[in-house]
């Protein structure tokens, strides 16, 4: 029985979840120096580079996941609902 009011619901349009994928990343440091002569700040430099090249792997690895997530996200094809294709306007 259905009342006079009632009218029958449309389907809920289909939701894609997406998972980030990107790995979580530490914060980049640098070590702590206190070189007391060339040799040693020579050894800090060194220590620092690696570092820095350290954290920009790590800056780059995330970068090149979020542009391949970006890149799946604009060839995934709309919902369709009875035949047709629903704008993201339609579907809230």
């Amino acid at each position: 029985m259905m009342l006079s009011a009632c009218s029958r619901d449309r389907h809920s349009p289909e939701v894609k979840i997406t998972v980030n994928g990107c790995p979580t990343i530490t914060r980049c440091q640098l070590p702590k120096s206190d070189p007391k002569d060339n040799g040693q700040l020579w050894v800090t430099l060194d220590e620092t580079e690696a570092a820095w090249a350290s954290c920009a792997d790590k800056v780059d690895m995330i970068v090149t996941c979020q542009e391949k997530i970006s890149e799946q996200a604009k060839t995934l094809t709309p919902s369709t609902q009875s035949g047709r294709t629903v704008s993201a306007s339609e579907s809230r």
